[in-house]
């Protein structure tokens, strides 16, 4: 199976990248990470088919949203389904003075013909403690 350093290093961008637009508010630059036929639900459950339906969701909450602190991503496990497909572990966690909460993503990407790897299936769940 896949095991390219270029491929891996490609992907982990691309979660740096949600972190970054995430942290942002860049609406544009996050729905730039999308396949056009993916899939997302949201930590909440919110369930969003095709990018259009991510566009709007996102233009209508990313501008808006607010938080206290700060959000970092990191992919800690990838797993290559298919040579051009991937399953993505990721460890997302909100830093604040209230203390930390953690989600927990996985994302299904795909790498295009033009070797870039876009989010195709996302779903993320908050975790809960206690």
């Amino acid at each position: 199976m896949n095991t390219d350093p270029a491929d891996i290093k490609a992907i982990e961008q691309v979660v740096a990248t949600v972190e970054r637009v995430q942290r942002a508010k860049d609406v544009e630059g996050f729905l730039a990470l999308f396949h056009p036929d993916a899939l997302w639900t949201t930590a909440h459950g919110k369930v969003l088919i095709g990018f259009d339906a991510i566009a709007e969701f996102t233009r209508a909450v990313l501008p808006a949203a607010s938080w206290d602190g700060e959000v970092t991503y990191e992919a800690v496990h990838t797993q290559f389904l298919r040579a051009d497909v991937a399953a993505v572990k990721v460890r997302q966690t909100y830093h604040s003075a209230q203390g930390d909460t953690q989600g927990t993503p996985l994302y299904v990407m795909t790498r295009q013909d033009d070797g870039r790897w876009l989010l195709h299936a996302g779903q993320n769940t908050e975790v809960h403690t206690g």
